[in-house]
């Protein structure tokens, strides 16, 4: 047996230090993208009663809101067809210009919301180019979502898929933090009528501005080592037959991921919003609210994705779906009862452990239940069709629920609803193996061919 000497172990730990600092430098750019994705999102959420007055006015304040929130929404029923279209093309042109393209397309969607003229300028005009930014916007997120998680979990090193692929979410959640505190910061200098005429742009202009440099960051991004390994790539064709064999796995994945697009949109892009015209607490408030509940995300995600790789993903995708639905409802009537910043802030930050410590089990576990093939088609299928009928639409439905029954605690039957659909993926994926490499074992979800 061959002893290792001093120079060969000191050679290996400086290999092994090299090769982690790459990794991290991957997460870093192939994250970029993903943060400007769901920070127009969010400024766009945040602002909603702003949009509606500009490119939707009415005499009824409510119509306007609901108007610019049903806009909001339909960005994401664009996103299945976004994850078909440019997730074929990633699973067969490469991860890294998927990402790449996903990006292009994001830059000109914030662009064309960022600089649009009202409705008093430019007629019916400005609400149908906002739209079509909107719907450009949905088109690109189809993919963005899935690209990212799909790369970190073919970067990441054995038994770290969870820590790694959890920094999806964390960059989202960057970006909700990062649009909560130029929100603060803004509501601070500017008075209200400044902010709703267009104090409301300079946080989309701030994304444009930063365009440039996430696009150097994503364009020097190497494609993974598994992709670049295969031997064959799917023709768009043999991809489309794939998903429809694999329909049950897709139906099963939406239900996964409805439990967290509705509780992350719920509270993110909703939070403002409810804040101000349900709550009547001041914006102020609800954008440090917010920008606790990123902080919060941030926290939770990467630490419960590395605990699924130690103890399996559904001990958590059960739990927390559990805990969703006893208490979702009974937190929100609380927290109605006699609004106060400090009971919103309870509230949220409780909803957000529940969140980050689902979601960073759930987004690892859909990478690892998709086929190699259409791994980020398949990925992508499924999380935009939970965006696009559940959570997109999270603020909308939750302001006409409250307005259709006058609960002001109704929110919290939709987070159990969203819950509820979770658990019983999660039950009905109980014979596939976690906590591996899935798409190395016998899927017992996957079709036999």
């Amino acid at each position: 047996m061959q002893i290792p000497t001093p120079l060969a172990i000191e050679s290996d730990v400086s290999a092994n230090r090299t090769a982690a600092a790459s990794n991290v430098a991957r997460v870093l750019r192939v994250s970029c993208g993903n943060f400007l994705e769901m920070y127009d999102f969010m400024v766009f959420g945040y602002y909603a009663g702003a949009i509606g007055a500009t490119f939707f006015p009415s005499d009824n304040a409510f119509t306007s809101l609901m108007l610019a929130l049903m806009t909001y929404g339909a960005g994401f029923l664009m996103r299945p067809l976004g994850a078909i279209v440019l997730g074929a093309y990633a699973d067969r042109r490469g991860r890294r210009a998927g990402l790449v393209l996903t990006l292009a397309l994001m830059s000109v969607g914030i662009l064309s919301i960022a600089i649009t003229p009202g409705y008093a300028s430019i007629g019916l005009a400005a609400p149908l180019i906002v739209l079509a930014g909107r719907l450009l916007q949905g088109f690109s997120a189809g993919m963005e979502l899935g690209g990212v998680s799909v790369y970190l979990s073919e970067i990441a090193p054995p038994g770290k898929k969870g820590l790694y692929v959890s920094w999806q979410s964390a960059s989202q959640q960057a970006a909700v933090m990062f649009a909560a505190l130029l929100g603060v910061v803004l509501t601070s200098r500017l008075s209200a009528s400044a902010m709703n005429a267009w104090g409301w742009r300079v946080p989309l202009l701030v994304g444009c501005l930063i365009v440039p440099v996430l696009f150097v960051l994503r364009r020097s991004l190497d494609e993974s080592d598994e992709f670049r390994a295969r031997r064959r790539y799917p023709d768009v064709a043999q991809i489309l037959g794939s998903l429809a064999a694999n329909a049950r796995l897709i139906v099963v994945g939406t239900m996964l991921v409805t439990m967290t697009t509705v509780s992350f949109y719920m509270i993110t892009a909703y939070t403002p919003t409810f804040g101000n015209s349900v709550l009547h607490l001041s914006s102020t408030d609800s954008l440090i609210v917010t920008l606790c509940v990123g902080a919060s995300n941030l926290f939770w995600l990467p630490v419960m994705g590395a605990l699924s790789d130690r103890i399996g993903r559904r001990p958590l995708l059960v739990s927390c779906t559990v805990l969703m639905i006893a208490t979702a409802y009974p937190a929100m009537l609380w927290l109605t009862g006699a609004p106060t910043f400090a009971r919103l802030l309870t509230v949220e930050l409780w909803l957000s452990c529940l969140y980050g410590s689902y979601n960073g089990a759930m987004v690892v576990y859909l990478t690892e239940i998709m086929p190699v093939d259409v791994r980020t088609a398949g990925f992508s299928l499924a999380y935009s069709l939970a965006a696009a009928i559940f959570g997109g639409f999270t603020p909308a439905i939750s302001q006409s629920l409250i307005e259709m029954t006058g609960n002001r605690a109704i929110p919290g039957v939709w987070l159990a609803f969203a819950a509820a659909c979770g658990l019983a993926a999660a039950l009905v994926s109980a014979g596939a193996p976690l906590g591996g490499e899935l798409h190395k074992a016998q899927n017992p979800l996957r079709p036999r061919r």
